[in-house]
Order: C-alpha cells, then sequence, then structure tokens
C-alpha cells in the first residue's frame, strides 16, 4: 500500500507532537506513512528552549506545566519521562506581589482572584481595608446574567472590585498571557470562574465546594497559583523535546531551517515550496503561529487569512541572572513575585528558579528570572541587551536590595510568542474551523486557538492527528482546528 503523505509545518510542540501522534496511530493500525516536518529554525523545540551553563539550568521559555491538564502528564508517561519528573518545592510554596514599594505575601488559600482563607486574607497588606471588605462583598452579590463574553477585566471588578483587579488579578492573572485583562476573554481563558458564578452565585462559594480538591493538593497552605500542580523535569522541559525527536527519528523526515514561501492545492495534493525543494502530501498541518499560517493560506483563502490575523500576539522577554548565595541578603523563601501594571516597572514577573526547583543552581548560588515586554511593556522589547539588564539589576536592587553584579546573565527574546484572547476569541475560532472546512487536507494546531499551555498544545496536537488520519485515509477531508 503506498503511504499516505503528510506534511507539518513547526516544530513546536505542538508540531512535535502532531508527528508523534501520527506515528502511533500508523503503528497502531500497520499501515505506512510517509511524514515530514519542516521546521524554520535550526533547531526544534520552539519557545521551549533549556541552557546548561556552569552547572545552572536555564529556561528561556517555559519552565514547568500543570498536571490539572493531564495531557501534558500523560506524554511524558508514553515517553518514559515520569521518573524525571519533578514538582516544586513543598517547603517555600508562596508567592508575592510588589505593592506600594514592598514585597507583600499572597495570603495562602487565595486562588488568583479570590480567598478562601477569610482571617490570612484580612491579615494581608496588599489591598486597603476597603479594597478587602469589596472583595468579601462578592458573597453576597447577585449573579448577573450577561449573554455575550465578556473580559476578565470587567468580571473581577464587578465581582470583586477595582482595586482588587489593579492590585491582584491584573499582575496574579495577567502575567499569564502578558496581557491586558480589559481585553482578555473570560470564556478562553478562566470559564471556570463564570461557571461559578453561575452554579453557585458566588466565585468564593464555589472555591469553596472544591474545597476539598484543593486542600488534597495543598492549595490552601499555599499562596497565589496552585503550585502544587506544577511540573517540571530534572533535566528542563527541553526533555520532552528532546525525547519526541529520539522517538521520532527515523520515522519522521526532520527539515530544518526550511522556511515554507509557498503553498497550494491542485485538487488532489498539496504542493510546499521551500528556497531548497518542494513536498507534495495529501496533508498539510500548520504548526505555526496564526500570523505565519495567515500568511501563506492568504494567496488562496483570503477570508481565512483575514480571520486568522486578527488573532494578536504580545513579545516577551526573559532575563535569567546568577547570584551568589552571599550577594542577596534575605534569601527570597518564596518562588517568585508579580508587579502590577501601576506601579510602573519594566519587570512584569520574577522567579526565583533554583528555590521553586531543585537542581537549576550550584550550591552557593541563585538562579533568578525576570520576565519582561506583554501588553503594558512593549518598548522594552527592542531595548538593547546591555539597557535591558541594567533596568533588570535596577529594579531587583529597588525590590530585592541586590546591589551585585551578577555572575552571569543570559537574555532570551520571544517576538509575537503569546497570543492574545481577546474578547470574542472563541467566536473567531469557530470562525476559522467553518472557513477550514473549504480547505480540503489543511490543518491548524498550536496555541493561538484553544489553549497556551504546554498541555494544551499536546491536546490539540492528539486531535489534529486523529483527524488528518482519518482524512487521509478517506475519501472525504475534514479540516479541524
Amino acid at each position: 500500500m503506498k503511504p499516505k503523505r503528510v506534511v507539518i509545518a513547526g516544530g513546536g510542540i505542538s508540531g512535535l507532537a502532531a508527528a508523534y501522534f501520527l506515528v502511533q496511530k500508523a503503528k497502531e493500525e500497520k499501515l505506512p506513512l510517509d511524514l515530514k516536518l519542516l521546521e524554520v529554525k535550526d533547531r526544534l523545540g520552539g519557545v521551549i528552549e533549556t541552557r546548561h551553563q556552569e552547572g545552572f539550568l536555564l529556561e528561556a521559555g517555559p519552565d514547568s506545566f500543570i498536571s490539572e491538564k493531564p495531557w501534558g502528564l500523560e506524554l511524558c508517561r508514553r515517553l518514559g519521562l515520569e521518573k524525571e519528573l519533578i514538582g516544586t518545592r513543598t517547603e517555600f510554596r508562596r508567592s508575592f506581589i510588589f505593592s506600594q514599594g514592598k514585597l507583600a505575601g499572597v495570603p495562602p488559600g487565595f486562588y488568583l482572584i479570590a480567598p478562601l482563607a477569610i482571617p490570612e486574607f484580612l491579615q494581608s497588606r496588599i489591598l486597603s481595608w476597603s479594597g478587602k471588605f469589596r472583595v468579601l462583598a462578592e458573597l453576597f452579590l447577585p449573579p448577573e446574567k450577561i449573554s455575550e463574553d465578556e473580559s476578565i477585566g470587567h468580571f473581577i471588578k464587578r465581582r470583586f472590585g477595582r482595586e482588587a483587579l489593579d492590585r491582584v488579578g491584573q499582575p496574579l492573572v495577567g502575567g499569564i498571557y502578558a496581557g491586558d485583562l480589559d481585553h482578555l476573554s473570560l470564556q478562553a481563558t478562566f470559564p471556570r470562574f463564570l461557571q461559578m458564578e453561575k452554579e453557585y452565585g458566588s466565585v468564593i462559594r464555589g472555591l469553596r465546594a472544591s474545597k476539598n480538591s484543593l486542600e488534597a493538593d495543598g492549595s490552601l497552605e499555599a499562596s497565589g497559583p496552585r503550585y502544587s500542580l506544577f511540573l517540571s523535569l530534572q533535566g528542563g522541559i527541553r526533555r520532552i523535546v528532546e525525547t519526541l525527536a529520539e522517538r521520532l527519528k527515523g520515522q519522521v523526515d526532520f527539515v530544518l531551517s526550511s522556511a515554507i514561501s509557498k503553498i497550494s492545492f491542485s485538487g488532489q495534493e498539496w504542493k510546499i515550496e521551500t528556497v531548497k525543494e518542494t513536498f507534495e502530501a495529501e496533508a498539510i498541518c500548520l504548526a505555526v503561529p496564526s500570523y505565519g499560517a495567515a500568511r501563506l493560506v492568504k494567496p488562496f483563502a483570503p477570508e481565512l487569512a483575514g480571520s486568522l490575523s486578527k488573532i494578536l500576539y504580545e513579545s516577551v522577554v526573559t532575563v535569567n541572572l546568577a547570584y551568589r548565595d552571599k550577594d542577596i541578603h534575605p534569601v527570597p523563601q518564596g518562588f517568585g513575585f508579580v508587579v502590577p501594571q501601576l506601579e510602573k516597572k519594566k519587570i512584569i514577573g520574577c522567579t526565583f528558579s533554583s528555590i521553586k526547583y531543585p537542581g537549576r543552581a550550584p550550591e552557593g548560588f541563585i538562579l533568578i528570572r525576570a520576565f519582561l515586554g506583554g501588553a503594558f511593556q512593549k518598548e522594552v522589547f527592542d531595548l538593547p541587551d546591555a539597557a535591558l539588564e541594567k533596568a533588570v539589576r535596577g529594579e531587583l536592587y529597588e525590590i530585592l536590595g541586590i546591589k551585585a553584579r551578577p555572575y552571569f546573565s543570559q537574555i532570551s527574546r520571544f517576538p509575537r510568542s503569546m497570543p492574545r484572547y481577546e474578547v470574542g476569541h472563541l467566536d473567531l475560532v469557530r470562525t476559522i474551523r467553518e472557513q477550514l472546512k473549504n480547505h480540503s487536507g489543511l490543518f491548524l494546531t498550536g496555541n493561538a486557538y484553544t489553549g497556551i499551555g504546554i498541555p494544551d498544545c499536546i491536546h490539540a496536537a492528539e486531535k489534529t492527528a486523529a483527524t488528518i488520519w482519518e482524512s487521509v485515509h478517506s475519501d472525504i477531508y475534514g479540516a479541524r482546528v
């Protein structure tokens, strides 16, 4: 039987996972598969980039994934990486918010926008007394019937008040997406909070109803995100990429440093043109940012390209800095801090990497990672490296009192890497799905559509791979995000 030909464009976690699931399907059904993966860079992994330097383990991109969404953990198990998984250090599960010139601890049991441990919340100095009472008033506010999508910012403001949005919600929730909460879609990012309002009449009451599961994973003892759910690997997140590449060797033709210049459909097959060579395939999966997909499909699908172009992106920068223990007094007793936009700092968040996970720095050293850029600091992205490091060091001096020069620093830039799920995003994705149906054998996957995290990307890639497999082995092609 002649093998079905499939081309995947993009060698990030989405493209690699799609390739893996296609290969697994071919093995299960004992059918031949000619699979090529094209990547514009000279390496695989996309924004996942783990580096090793002088005994330090540096994460330029994501440093963890969440186990509450099971697809990342499941893939690690299938790849034989389960023994390499590590969790966050239990003794330091605490985070801070830079508030009015000082670091203030997020109270235990505070879950992103709402408190569960009321006495501890009342003792916190992040909010004023009027702000605290406004948050607790959420228990007595009737749910609103809002038929359309609303922004996260509007939701937090109407349920918990403006101060809670500015001082807590914006830095804790906005930091995840590097975006402006007044524009980000609630339904596309945190639909659980909306469901709690509908089902329980209150987010706080909804969280209390989930108290047993929160107690079981230690969230009531932790402050800020549910750190008990965060996982990494001893050798860094790139171990997932390396292992996928190893498993797929000989079964997937990896073509690196290969930029696609044009794709077209003859009515029977797809033609994928690069500067060096041309490929033919029954199906092509664009596992690239939506703006990249828009460029490729525009000549033959202008409406689809227009929809894809409506998904906007933010650019971010990470700065890893290594310090000697003796240069930091006191040593932070937590995983990091976030900075509200109203504080007017360049740093939007900071992780104490070697305190969060073991094995990130040699004995006698501390590794710190700062995040910059995003919706409120667009100009930061284009600063020269020297200016970026100077700005970060200046703010770390102000916030943590660090006067010493770092042992070394490393700057990583990720242009247009964080998709913005703006209000109406899910409707836009539905439109894209409908428009895709007009283009047999064309598929999309990636973090632009149904989730930005590693588990979300893996889950979407698995579903897309299943649909690709079905389409190339039937007379009727389907197209799906």
